[in-house]
């Protein structure tokens, strides 16, 4: 996700959770230290990646004052947990100790095995007398199992110096939930007054450390800062997570030798992005491959991209489209958007997701971090191509143009993406996409131009930002006003965009049943309140077999 091009560093309870079978219960809260006891439990727990026998759980345990997150301090400390199906922890499936200390920043990540599919679990961890609170997660159904639906919370976008995270809190208050999908900028890289609420930049919350990310321990620190976040560790402790990066885990507008805010002398960006990848390892909880996989000569890249099956109802296959992309097209060469030689995937992902559309499960879902559909935005006018721009991508001083950080930058790939679904009849194919903080519901047609006739490869549905500035935030203009001139003209120009929402921010629930899979989308009030409401703002769905999407009057 790309910020306006001039001057970009200025401008611009765990609660109720339902076990399978056993009502409702309450998880405890996280343990309070007493007096002067540390609390060796600062940063919550989490879970995610589950597959039917096994799922990761996660903590960072704090053996001494001074082994502050980054600070390369701290002994080497054994940290015990155990899993239950039951919150009391009465009967123990699961138990064992992991070593941790400042090679690893005290994280404690590991794959619990041996449990059984399609069941809630309960996981704690203990050291030194003292145990953290209590998580909840879910593993996978089996494979060939049929479940009813999966539904899934779908977030992006979530800027601390922008707002409160009211859009965890008010997931992490629903138990209808199987898992919850993150499809990027977990957290952003930006200091202080940089990027922060509306117009003025206004942080609402200041970064920790109080400078722009780039050495190991500035990454560490801010994945910290996050996890301390009440309502964000709720959500973690309430549900799985299934997660992939985007750009701002790193740095604005990533590809595989760079980025937009990595300027020449500043950092060298392959040590920038190995601090950045070894902290989200390190900080999230989600398998990564640590086999490298090599797209030059020189440079090698842990493996995130993964896939995970859900029965014979859905496959998920989450992608990474930062690591091993070509640098993005200049915006005086758009034509470049079409060079075969260019790549957003690189070729041994794209194999691998063509690969897995081609599975025997109903639904092919695809977390993917930045939108997929084309767009061409018109002739906007030209005091809002700036502020489009910042929230959507990189587009010529005349508006007329692609986002090109996005697959519209890469259509070679797209193409060959699209070819495959079609020569090989691939139906039931579903984008879940995050970045340009804005909700669209879109169709995929072959070829646009001709929409809605002539087929489609299959369907988009792109999440709002939890916090990240949008439109009218930029604009500091009303709700649904200059926004709605501003959708009206890029629907005209792209009819296979069936919805568009440049002002709202908040969550989505992803709910995938054998007859369709549906998207609904909730709205926050205001982001400077850290209380506020969520409602439901609009649902599309698309039937089995269509390839198509449908407004739906009621959420799930």
């Amino acid at each position: 996700m790309t910020q306006t091009q001039i001057d970009r560093r200025t401008l611009i309870a765990a609660g109720l959770a339902t076990a399978a079978g056993a009502g409702a219960v309450a998880l405890p809260a996280p343990a309070e230290a007493a007096g002067d006891t540390l609390n060796h439990f600062q940063h919550g727990v989490a879970s995610g990646d589950p597959l039917p026998h096994r799922v990761v759980i996660w903590t960072r345990v704090t053996p001494t004052a001074e082994a502050t997150p980054g600070s390369g301090l701290g002994e080497e400390v054994l940290v015990r947990w155990e899993v239950s199906p039951t919150a009391d922890f009465g009967r123990v499936v699961a138990k064992g100790s992991q070593q941790t200390g400042p090679d690893r920043d005290h994280t404690v990540k590991l794959d619990v095995t041996g449990l059984s599919p399609e069941s809630w679990y309960f996981y704690r961890f203990s050291y030194n007398g003292q145990t953290s609170r209590v998580g909840r997660t879910r593993t996978a159904p089996a494979a060939d199992a049929t479940p009813d639906n999966v539904r899934f919370g779908v977030v992006s976008c979530s800027n601390l110096q922008a707002g409160w995270f009211a859009a965890y809190r008010h997931l992490a208050a629903r138990d209808d939930l199987h898992a919850i999908l993150h499809l990027g900028d977990y957290l952003y890289e930006y200091g202080p007054g940089e990027y922060g609420y509306g117009m003025a930049n206004e942080d609402i919350r200041s970064h920790e450390p109080a400078h722009e990310m780039h050495t190991l321990a500035d990454y560490r620190i801010r994945h910290a800062q996050y996890k301390r976040d009440v309502d964000l560790a709720d959500a973690h402790a309430h549900l799985p997570w299934i997660v992939t990066w985007d750009d701002h885990e790193s740095a604005n507008d990533a590809w595989l030798l760079g980025a937009e805010n990595n300027e020449p002398g500043e950092y060298d960006w392959i040590d920038r992005k190995t601090n950045s990848n070894q902290a989200y390892d390190e900080w999230m909880p989600l398998r990564v491959d640590g086999t490298a996989t090599v797209e030059t000569d020189d440079h090698l890249h842990d493996t995130i991209y993964r896939r995970l099956r859900f029965g014979t109802l859905l496959e998920l296959s989450m992608l990474d489209l930062r690591s091993y992309r070509s640098q993005q097209v200049a915006r005086t060469d758009l034509a470049g958007a079409d060079d075969p030689d260019r790549t957003i995937t690189g070729d041994k992902q794209l194999e691998w997701l063509k690969e897995g559309l081609l599975t025997d499960a109903r639904w092919k879902i695809v977390g993917n971090p930045v939108m997929i559909a084309p767009v061409t935005f018109g002739a906007l006018p030209k005091s809002l191509i700036s502020p489009v721009n910042d929230v959507t991508g990189l587009l010529p001083d005349n508006g007329i143009a692609l986002n090109v950080d996005q697959w519209d930058g890469y259509t070679a790939d797209r193409t060959d993406l699209f070819e495959h679904i079609r020569n090989n009849a691939i139906t039931d194919t579903v984008f879940v996409t995050g970045d340009i903080h804005s909700a669209w519901a879109c169709d995929l047609p072959y070829d646009s131009a001709v929409y809605p006739l002539g087929r489609t490869a299959g369907v988009e549905f792109v999440a709002t930002s939890v916090t990240s500035n949008n439109l009218k935030d930029i604009l500091g203009a009303p709700r649904r006003t200059v926004s709605v001139t501003v959708e009206e003209i890029i629907r005209t120009a792209n009819r296979h965009v069936r919805y568009l929402n440049f002002d709202d921010h908040g969550f989505s629930v992803l709910d995938v049943t054998r007859n369709r899979a549906q998207m609904d989308w909730y709205v926050i009030g205001e982001r400077k309140d850290a209380r506020t409401t969520a409602t439901w703002s609009r649902s599309y769905a698309t039937a089995t077999g269509s390839n198509r999407l449908h407004h739906v009057t009621e959420p799930v």
